[in-house]
């Protein structure tokens, strides 16, 4: 009887070990590995033993609140069971090699606060899902091969605080959505096919610090509506079209530190300018026709 009653106590144990999480978590995180090539990882997993043991998952009251595999040799493409991991808090694929398309199922992670795929070599359109996750604080999609216009739908993401897509092959205009972020303190949409005009939404952003988006063929004014932005410390807008007279405006950028317009067709006193920012420590100006390929202004 005493035998009996250990085995059973075992069994149980056993089943709490290796079931405490859902079924369809479970499968969601096999589908990864599957369609990952997760027997030639970096790291791989164990799958006779308890997911919580896993490398990169964490298990939090029965339910996996975070997954970091970053820098784990993932080769292949995200499969659509991803979206079944609706308690996930982190994503992070950072510097792999996955390729294919992001599914639209990753609108699914409604509780994601951080999702990093950057540095793969993810492919097609930004899935309009995306706009679902409102509860995001940092999209990271760098350094992969995505097109096609950034959606709309990207004004869902309330709460996002850093917008990271550059190197990327997106085209058409920087959606108007965007300025309605009003909590984004880092935008860097660099190195992509980006037309058309900055919107005039961006007045709205008062709390960023960081706006990149050279090597684009955005054209137009610099808008002087960027002078309200005085929490900018990075204005980066060289190798674009840009023209006419650079607006005074930005010298009520205090707080910059890096001011970038080189390689378009600017007009202005840019000496001047850079004086009259404190903080100023480098200040790039040249403009197409000229011979150098940038300038550094000493504020001292």
């Amino acid at each position: 009887m005493k035998t009996i009653k250990l085995t059973l106590l075992f069994c149980l144990i056993t089943t709490l070990a290796f079931c405490n999480i859902s079924v369809k978590e479970k499968n969601a995180l096999l589908a990864i590995c599957n369609a990952t090539n997760g027997e030639n990882w970096t790291v791989s997993w164990n799958t006779n033993t308890p997911v919580s043991t896993w490398n990169g998952v964490t298990v939090e009251q029965d339910k996996v609140v975070a997954l970091d595999l970053s820098f784990n040799n993932l080769v292949g493409t995200l499969p659509i069971e991803i979206g079944d991991l609706v308690n996930l808090r982190t994503l992070n694929l950072f510097r792999n090699k996955i390729t294919g398309f992001i599914p639209n199922s990753i609108g699914n992670l409604i509780q994601l606060q951080e999702l990093n795929i950057a540095f793969n070599s993810l492919e097609g359109n930004l899935p309009n899902s995306i706009g679902n996750l409102n509860k995001l604080v940092k999209l990271e999609l760098f350094m992969n091969r995505l097109e096609g216009n950034i959606p709309c739908t990207i004004s869902g993401l309330i709460n996002l605080e850093k917008l990271e897509m550059f190197n990327n092959d997106f085209h058409g205009s920087i959606p108007a959505e965007i300025g309605s972020l009003t909590k984004l303190k880092e935008i860097s949409l660099s190195s992509n096919r980006l037309s058309g005009k900055i919107p005039s939404t961006f007045k709205n952003l008062v709390l960023l610090e960081k706006l990149s988006l050279f090597d684009n063929s955005l054209f137009g004014v610099v808008p002087s509506i960027l002078g309200d932005l005085v929490n900018l410390e990075e204005l980066i807008l060289s190798d674009n079209l840009f023209y006419g007279t650079i607006p005074t405006e930005l010298s009520n950028l205090t707080k910059l530190k890096v001011l970038m317009l080189n390689n378009n067709d600017l007009k202005g006193d840019f000496a001047a300018l850079a004086k009259s920012i404190p903080t100023m420590l480098q200040f790039e100006y040249i403009n197409l026709s000229e011979t150098n390929n940038s300038v550094l202004v000493d504020t001292d």
